[in-house]
């Protein structure tokens, strides 16, 4: 049989596109969670019961269980996160602040400027962050002030690079010779034609960074060197559960599940957008 005349082609299949939307609803569940907290019927985090220890998920109104010292773990987790939280946005913002301001300079300067901040890069990644923190926790103390600026302080390089590489770009485009003929100052053009044109990709670059510092938060917290017991925090409740995971391994899977939550969510959301804005972060 001879067929005439075109062949139906097949409809393309669709991309799946709702990794943004699975991302935002777990970051959204944590957060919401976490704000509501004080607000919702829950014993409070840091009262002991030494009459109800190591009580399984489910038992006695306990939805998580509670801890080698009768407290509520959901409770403790949702408190727990709203401090990491809190420690990690505030040092990302930090980052970001730092860094893109030292990027612009480098890219727009030039020069000895730009030489320099890369030379300042280049010490400040060579320096493993987890032998600073333990010279700065033992010089200061492990104050939640501290935790938050080593944060930040120590994260500013990725956010320096990427704005750096995307200054070199605009700086060369004719808009910015007709500010510079204008007579307009170096921080005006910075602050109003060259800051604008990086939201984008330093605004992916945060929500992609992000789960990198909520592992270290954790790490910190779990290694004793963060915010001390019996104030919660999602990384030493890992730390304190550690020693009783044969006993009641409920006290690590919970706040490793809210943790993978924030990571995965973080880095689908992440993802949605930079493939959404076509962003380059090289």
């Amino acid at each position: 049989m001879i067929f005439t005349g075109r062949k139906r082609s097949r409809p393309a299949r669709r991309r799946f596109h709702g990794d943004g939307v699975v991302g935002g609803v777990l970051i959204a569940v944590v957060i919401i969670g976490a704000l509501l907290a004080p607000w919702l019927p829950l014993p409070d985090p840091l009262t002991n019961n030494l009459v109800a220890m190591f009580q399984p998920p489910g038992s006695e109104g306990h939805w998580l269980g509670t801890d080698q010292l009768g407290r509520d773990l959901l409770a403790r987790i949702l408190s727990g996160a709203r401090l990491s939280l809190f420690v990690v946005l505030v040092a990302a913002a930090i980052a970001a602040v730092i860094g893109t301001l030292l990027g612009m300079l480098a890219g727009y300067l030039g020069g000895w400027v730009d030489a320099l901040i890369m030379r300042l890069m280049d010490i400040q990644l060579a320096v493993p962050f987890i032998l600073l923190i333990l010279l700065v926790m033992a010089l200061f103390g492990t104050t939640l002030t501290n935790i938050i600026v080593i944060m930040g302080v120590t994260s500013w390089a990725i956010y320096a690079r990427v704005a750096r590489a995307k200054t070199l770009e605009i700086r060369e485009l004719e808009y910015i010779d007709a500010v510079k003929a204008m007579g307009f100052s170096t921080p005006r053009i910075l602050l109003r034609h060259v800051l604008p044109n990086l939201a984008t990709p330093l605004v992916v670059l945060l929500t992609l960074d992000i789960p990198r510092l909520i592992v270290l938060e954790a790490s910190i917290g779990f290694l004793g060197m963060g915010i001390q017991p019996p104030t919660p925090t999602l990384g030493n409740l890992i730390g304190e559960g550690r020693s009783y995971m044969l006993l009641a391994q409920w006290l690590v899977f919970w706040p490793g599940v809210v943790i993978a939550m924030l990571v995965i969510g973080c880095n689908l959301l992440g993802d949605h957008l930079l493939r959404k804005t076509h962003t380059r972060l090289d």
